[in-house]
């Protein structure tokens, strides 16, 4: 027995093996997550399903369900009586998932299909065929409904269970600080629990068993949070730690950390695509890298560790979303030790002692109002352009190497960094780009227009009971883009600019241009929301002058209606003609023909969703558009685009946003360059 641990300790220490086992890895996730893609056994005709109900989550619209079946599905409802582990049969349509349709934002598709999901299901009847005896999942149910009987039940689901899908607006509050991996669970949680089961453990005279009998407690606790991946990384670690110790294998704390890694990927090569492993682990990565380094007092020893983790995930979040908060470690510094000092141990406390409730929903009252006062401190968040996953990797590269000079009281690699992070800053100053983008934005319009690092965004769409306006200001981050210069509505119709408020609330907007005619009470709306942030508006104006590019607005007449006094968009960029149609009809279409020369228009955007109001075959010859946008919703309820308009614009290259998404034109070297966001 001695002999074989000896060489199960040369093995293991040697570098060469474990160099070898990184590859292997390596090879291993790229193959199942590249070379051998996931396919359905469902086809869409399919359309009644018996399955066990793994994951039930409350929605804005009703539930969200995972039926753990022959191939895991998720179902939406309006309502479900049912609880975790029951054996259901399901009847609805299946719908299969589609891309992002606008560009950079987040691919739902992508992301299920990590977790080999392909459908979606519409479900319209469930039938109970056996109720759940798995003790986990009564377990679970009880629990929740336990939780659910507290005043702060909200709260205690998240740090009992994971389960932060109810906070709701909360939760974004604290992620704009860069503070909202306190509201899930983590490794302090998991190294607190740890703690208590040992001492009690040890009062009942079971330390002798402790470590397994943590070690299955703990397994189980994973799978009652649904395999939270923080969780998963204490947990491997803690049991190489532990075989470590009692086999004598004496492997330093990295290589523990990397068999950990190594591990993980084996159980889910998709991890290494997913934001929770990537923030998790490559913090604490370089946390235990340096944890020679991290000694002091605690207040000392926090100082280190958040600057740490500060930096470190400078890169991710550029990476992910577009921005970072430089104010988030002074947060930290704040929030930390009163989330893991009060917050967490009084959540367990107020689950055994429930006449605590009402003292922890008052804490997490003041916390919620203190982050959300801190909001208001937008100065600290900077917007960088998209970067690849190669630029993420060097961005993490030069982070490790520059926390190693700071821990040695170094600040040249720090000064290297910020000068980097500038010139990442203004690249768009640096790298000109002049482009058009047709918006996905259902059945409305919105249009970004970019040149000489001026942005104007033509309407803003809008959908009821939607907030469409999160995928257009995440696109904007995503193209460094860190204000509209003109936010130019052309008419007052709700699919025009129903976003508009939102987006004045959440993303800056330095001047508003409304079309002629009266203003109707969607704009008078949206005026007293420009008035009180201080924001300058016009109406009815006949030119924007943008350094060496003018936009031409050609409809100065009131129609006394709000579509044909839809504003009408003219502009030229590197000797390529934009029109912008609104929802002018055909009367205005006359006059601008008998009023200008629009002749061979290169990039036409159709008039009103290609409703046959607009879009006349006597317009169409004489702009005679080599590409035709339509942004129109799927399947809408009014028939757009119309046929024949569609045969009007035959002779162009048609381009719709029910099915092509977001359309991009690109201009470079005078030629236009298309890119599409198909669904």
């Amino acid at each position: 027995m001695i002999v074989y641990l000896n060489q199960l300790r040369i093995i293991l220490q040697s570098k060469y093996f474990l160099s070898l086992l990184i590859i292997i890895s390596c090879l291993y996730i790229i193959t199942i997550t590249k070379i051998i893609p996931y396919k359905s056994i469902y086809s869409e005709n399919s359309k009644t399903f018996i399955g066990k109900v793994i994951k039930i989550k409350e929605t804005s619209y009703g539930y969200s369900l995972t039926l753990k079946s022959q191939e895991n599905l998720i179902i939406y409802t309006d309502n479900f009586n049912y609880n975790l582990g029951d054996t259901i049969l399901v009847n609805g349509n299946l719908s299969k998932l589609k891309n992002n349709t606008v560009l950079n934002t987040f691919n739902y598709k992508e992301y299920l299909y990590q977790n080999k999901i392909f459908y979606t299901l519409e479900a319209k009847e469930f039938k109970l065929l056996k109720e759940n005896k798995n003790l986990i999942y009564k377990l679970k149910n009880n629990l929740i409904k336990y939780l659910n009987t507290f005043k702060s039940s909200n709260y205690l689901k998240s740090f009992i269970l994971g389960d932060t899908n109810s906070l709701g607006n909360i939760y974004n509050s604290y992620q704009i600080n860069g503070i909202c991996h306190l509201l899930s669970i983590g490794s302090s949680h998991i190294t607190l629990l740890s703690i208590l089961l040992l001492f009690i453990l040890k009062k009942i005279k079971l330390q002798k068993y402790s470590y397994p009998i943590v070690f299955i407690i703990i397994f189980l606790y994973i799978v009652l949070t649904d395999y939270q991946i923080p969780i998963i990384r204490v947990y491997l670690y803690l049991i190489l730690s532990y075989l470590n110790k009692i086999l004598k294998l004496n492997l330093s704390s990295i290589v523990l950390f990397i068999y950990t890694t190594i591990i993980t990927l084996i159980i889910n090569p998709f991890y290494i695509y997913h934001k929770g492993f990537l923030y998790s682990y490559s913090i604490s990565f370089i946390l235990i890298l340096n944890k020679d380094k991290l000694n002091g007092n605690y207040l000392a020893k926090l100082l280190k560790i958040t600057t740490i983790s500060f930096l470190y995930s400078i890169p991710f979040n550029i990476y992910f979303n577009f921005e970072f908060n430089l104010l988030s470690i002074f947060y930290n510094l704040f929030f930390v030790p009163l989330f893991n000092i009060i917050i967490f141990p009084l959540s367990l406390l107020t689950l055994i002692f429930p006449f605590l409730d009402n003292l922890f929903y008052l804490i997490m009252t003041i916390s919620n109002n203190i982050s959300i006062f801190l909001n208001n401190y937008t100065w600290g968040i900077i917007i960088f352009k998209k970067i690849s996953f190669l630029i993420l990797i060097l961005y993490l590269l030069l982070m490790t190497l520059i926390i190693k000079d700071l821990l040695n009281k170094k600040i040249k690699g720090l000064i290297i960094l910020v000068l980097i992070l500038l010139i990442h800053f203004h690249i768009n100053d640096i790298v000109k780009n002049n482009l058009f983008i047709a918006i996905d934005v259902k059945q409305g319009d919105s249009s970004l227009f970019y040149t000489n690092n001026k942005s104007i965004l033509i309407d803003t769409g809008g959908v009821y009971n939607q907030n469409i306006s999160e995928n257009t200001i995440t696109m904007l981050k995503s193209l460094g883009i860190r204000k509209i210069d003109y936010l130019i509505l052309t008419h007052g119709d709700f699919d025009h600019m129903g976003e508009a408020i939102n987006l004045v609330e959440n993303f800056k907007v330095e001047k508003v241009i409304f079309n002629c005619g009266e203003f109707n009470e969607l704009e008078k709306d949206l005026i007293k929301v420009l008035e009180k942030n201080k924001i300058p508006y016009y109406s009815c104006i006949k030119e924007l002058n943008l350094d060496d590019n003018k936009l031409y607005f050609l409809n100065n007449k009131d129609y006394g209606n709000e579509n044909d006094n839809s504003s009408v968009i003219y502009t030229e960029l590197n000797d390529h003609k934009f029109l912008f149609m609104g929802d002018a009809g055909v009367d205005v279409e006359e006059d601008l023909i008998e009023k200008y020369n629009l002749q061979d228009i290169d990039v036409l955007k159709v008039g009103h969703h290609g409703s046959k109001t607009s879009s006349s075959k006597l317009f169409i010859n004489e702009v005679n558009p080599k590409y035709s946008i339509i942004s129109v919703g799927k399947n809408n309820r009014y028939g757009h685009p119309n046929k024949e308009v569609l045969n009007n614009l035959s002779d162009s290259k048609i381009y719709r946003t029910d099915e092509d998404g977001s359309i991009m034109f690109k201009i470079k070297n005078n030629k236009l360059k298309i890119e599409t966001c198909s669904p």
